[in-house]
C-alpha cells in the first residue's frame, strides 16, 4: 500500500472539505471533530459526486413530535438524491449494505497522505 501526500494538514479547516485525485480516483478530505477522513467521491446509488454534497447532520431517534437534530458535522448528503453518508466510516445512515469507500489518511510532518 502506498501513501500519497495531497496537502497540508492545515489547509482543511474544521467541518470542512478538500477534494483531490490520486490515480485516477477523486477523493474527499474532511477534517471532523479535528481529525482527518477520505471517502471516495461516488455515490453508489447513481454515481454523483457525493464529496460536493453538503456536509450536515441528522434528526436522532426522539420521541413523538420532537426532532432532535444531532452528529453535525459528521456526514455527507449526496447532491443528487440526498442518501447520507457518515464521513468517518463511508457507511450510509439507512442501510449496513450501502456504503462508498473509504480510505486511511495519516499525517506526516503536517503533510496529509492517504493510503491506496
Amino acid at each position: 500500500m502506498a501513501v500519497h501526500y495531497v496537502g497540508e494538514a492545515g489547509d482543511i479547516a474544521e467541518g470542512e472539505r478538500v477534494i483531490v485525485e490520486i490515480e485516477g480516483r477523486s477523493i474527499g478530505v474532511y477534517r471532523v471533530n479535528g481529525e482527518l477522513y477520505a471517502l471516495h467521491n461516488r455515490c453508489p446509488h447513481e454515481g454523483a459526486q457525493l464529496c460536493k454534497g453538503q456536509i450536515c447532520g441528522t434528526t436522532m431517534p426522539s420521541p413523538v413530535y420532537e426532532y432532535e437534530y444531532g452528529r453535525k458535522g459528521e456526514l455527507v448528503r449526496c447532491p443528487w438524491h440526498g442518501w447520507e453518508f457518515d464521513i468517518k466510516t463511508g457507511k450510509s445512515i439507512f442501510s449496513d449494505k450501502v456504503r462508498t469507500r473509504s480510505y486511511k489518511v495519516q499525517v506526516d510532518e503536517g503533510k496529509v497522505g492517504i493510503v491506496l
